[in-house]
């Protein structure tokens, strides 16, 4: 008796699990029908997507991703002074703020629309048209001109892009930012470069490393905490950020000597390994300079060490973010492929120069066995490569079933947000809302944060861990066996918000009139 009332109640679960996710999916439908039906009013397209749930933002340089406007009052707010000629932030003491005087402190702008606009067009791409400086080397040379204002004011801008990302319904962010201050290239000066790795560690470790990385992490945990004061976090007032997940890679400017970068890189090493802030770390910089082609395959070595001694630290790499004419040909035929294979990222970022790689179709069908994510900028490879439309590999990525993600890279510098980037992609590719959907969602499978994934395939197959399934996203009550699986991994807790919010969203969208 007992064996039979068991199977008659397992029966009744599969029936109430079966007619729930029907109703889920008839919901999803319904959304993706009037997606459909906006698909060319832009206006509409516009609200749907700035509402739609976006999972993270895996691919967000912290120093590029501050608005300009706001590095302006960061600047005011440190008395430093701008350079009328080349719009550098300088160090003060500054002029009056009389007209055209040649170092106006940098508060002068607030009355003075000239310099105010001069300012924000030289600290980003607006207005920027093509001519005599290219859009690479407008976009990389605006980091230099405001670079003190982002460093003196690293808690506001963590506010700031935080904030950013929770009013674009994005839950969790990966913010690379190089935390230390300096302090690791200051440790390499002083220990003798030596082109074996292990003692090159040996010395680093010896000279002070971990204090190094113990002092990051306590700069970047008071930074945090006083963002958070700032976004007014735990009160009736809070920001749209504070609903926002924050976790860093630290990145490694790839364009320096190759003392600092091993430095660097085992410093980021170190920070992943002790820091639950640090989920890993990328390397930085214009791949097309001098020192990261001249040293690339140097980095993919110190890379390839260093794994070998922290095998469970996360590495994402940019790579591939080239074109033909910017590097000579032979530059173009493998990078991606030496960063994956020999530089162990687990995520590239960009891969834009992909069909130039030897053997593309080979390394496409390994990207997709390998489960490699690729963080498609897509404003970001227009702005600065030249590169959009048929161009991009976008939809070469998502034919050969390459997992892909969008992602802001510098959205203050770009002028940009996530919402325009997935306006861009419908615009250009024709994606649909299931699409969309699974980017968003492999954004967070991919994700860097801790844990089990919320489901059994990686390739985003909808079927769901053990723990939760029969189990509804945004359904009154959970199960208590799902309750412990979330509550023990956050990559898939954060996974099933995601789902939560889909839910909300759908239920919103899902009946509105053509």
């Amino acid at each position: 008796m007992l064996s039979t009332t068991r199977a008659a109640l397992r029966s009744f679960s599969l029936i109430v699990f079966s007619s729930a996710l029907a109703v889920a999916q008839n919901t999803e439908q319904r959304t993706a029908h009037y997606f459909d039906s906006i698909r060319k009013q832009p206006q509409l397209l516009l609200a749907f997507l700035h509402g739609m749930p976006k999972g993270g933002d895996l691919h967000n340089h912290l120093d590029g991703a501050v608005y300009a406007e706001d590095l302006i009052d960061f600047a005011a707010d440190g008395g430093l002074c701008a350079d009328r000629t080349s719009s550098h932030l300088l160090a003060p003491p500054c002029d009056s703020c009389e007209s055209y005087t040649a170092k106006p402190a940098a508060h002068c702008a607030y009355h003075d629309q000239v310099l105010y606009n001069q300012l924000i067009d030289a600290w980003s791409m607006r207005n920027w048209t093509p001519g005599e400086e290219s859009g690479h080397d407008h976009f990389f040379a605006a980091f230099d001109k405001f670079i003190l204002a982002s460093q003196t004011h690293l808690a506001q801008a963590i506010a700031a892009a935080t904030n950013r990302a929770g009013r674009d319904h994005l839950q969790y962010v990966e913010f690379m930012d190089t935390a230390d201050d300096g302090a690791a290239a200051q440790l390499a000066a002083k220990v003798a470069w030596n082109p074996d790795f292990a003692s090159m560690r040996d010395a680093l470790l010896a000279a002070g490393m971990k204090d190094v990385a113990s002092e990051t992490g306590k700069q970047l945990a008071r930074d945090d905490a006083r963002a958070r004061e700032l976004m007014q976090c735990g009160t009736a007032d809070a920001a749209p950020g504070c609903d926002v997940t924050v976790r860093y890679l630290y990145q490694v400017l790839r364009g320096l000597p190759h003392e600092i970068v091993f430095a660097q890189i085992l410093l980021g090493f170190e920070l992943a390994s002790s820091d639950p802030k640090f989920v890993g770390l990328n390397l930085v910089m214009p791949e097309d300079w001098y020192v990261p082609i001249h040293d690339f395959n140097e980095h993919m070595a110190m890379l390839d060490y260093l794994h070998s001694v922290y095998p469970k630290v996360h590495i994402t790499l940019h790579a591939g973010e080239l074109a033909l004419g910017l590097v000579p040909p032979e530059d173009l035929t493998f990078h991606i492929r030496a960063s994956i294979e020999r530089g162990h990222a687990e995520r590239i970022g960009h891969g834009v120069d992909v069909m130039n790689e030897k053997d593309p179709l080979g390394l496409l069908h390994e990207m997709a066995e390998r489960n490699v994510l690729v963080e498609i900028a897509l404003t970001s490879n227009d702005v600065i490569l030249g590169v959009s439309g048929d161009d991009h590999p976008l939809p070469v990525y998502i034919r050969y079933g390459v997992p892909v993600a969008l992602s802001t890279d510098d959205e203050g510098v770009n002028r940009s947000d996530m919402t325009q980037e997935y306006l861009r992609a419908v615009e250009t590719y024709k994606l649909s809302y299931a699409d969309l959907k699974r980017m968003a969602r492999q954004s967070l499978e991919h994700s860097f944060l801790p844990g089990q994934s919320l489901w059994t395939d990686t390739k985003l197959v909808l079927r769901i861990a053990p723990a939760c399934t029969g189990e509804m996203a945004g359904a009154e009550k959970t199960s208590a066996a799902c309750e412990q699986f979330l509550t023990q991994n956050e990559r898939a807790r954060m996974q099933w918000k995601l789902e939560e919010e889909f839910t909300k969203f759908e239920k919103k969208y899902s009946g509105k009139p053509e």
